[in-house]
């Protein structure tokens, strides 16, 4: 198969590229509004980008029908937000925050979930989640122009919490931790066993 990504529909390329690039971590993102309407979402569009400082970079695509996402809305009027990972026991509402709600409706209701006040930061934090980044607006990043853009969102964590129950000889433990990625489609993956390590150097 062959595509010419530059006349391709972008629904299509979206199709391809998310198909391709697999497995996709996911930044579980919970943010506030100016009126404090707390949101939450799933970017699988989503890595780090440094260590000094920290910083995590996730971006919101738009859509005929939502040209701004409500995360996006978010960031911009308060310009800090959580990223939050989500593992398999938290994988149904994460998915269930993944829909479209009307920007007034809190995703924590929705979703069943918890929120719990950040350190740092004003947008809180999901309890069930076993990992969460607080973020402070580090850079926006606009990729290109109407429906299939994107915004990348640059983010400098300020502050980390990890549960106690993943952490081994002072290291995450990812057989503790169970994440899950984004493949393709609607599925979702999940490492069920490490499949190689690499030697020292």
């Amino acid at each position: 198969m062959e595509a010419d990504l530059t006349t391709l529909p972008w629904e299509r390329a979206y199709s391809l590229l998310t198909g391709c690039v697999v497995p996709r971590p996911i930044a579980w993102v919970s943010t506030m509004s100016a009126d404090g309407i707390a949101n939450i979402a799933p970017f699988s569009f989503f890595n780090a980008f440094g260590a000094n400082p920290v910083i995590l970079g996730f971006s919101p695509m738009s859509t005929d029908q939502q040209p701004v996402k409500d995360t996006l809305a978010n960031v911009r009027a308060l310009g800090q937000f959580v990223i939050n990972i989500a593992n398999e026991a938290t994988l149904v509402p994460m998915d269930t925050t993944g829909r479209t709600y009307p920007a007034d409706v809190d995703e924590f209701v929705v979703a069943n979930l918890t929120p719990v006040p950040s350190v740092v930061v004003k947008p809180p934090r999901i309890a069930e989640s076993p990992i969460n980044f607080e973020c402070e607006l580090f850079k926006l990043v606009p990729l290109g122009e109407g429906a299939g853009s994107a915004t990348l969102v640059l983010g400098r964590a300020v502050h980390l919490h990890v549960a106690d129950e993943i952490v081994r000889d002072g290291r995450i433990d990812a057989d503790l931790l169970r994440p899950v990625a984004r493949m393709g489609g609607p599925f979702y993956a999940r490492p069920d066993t490490l499949a190689f390590r690499r030697s020292d150097r």
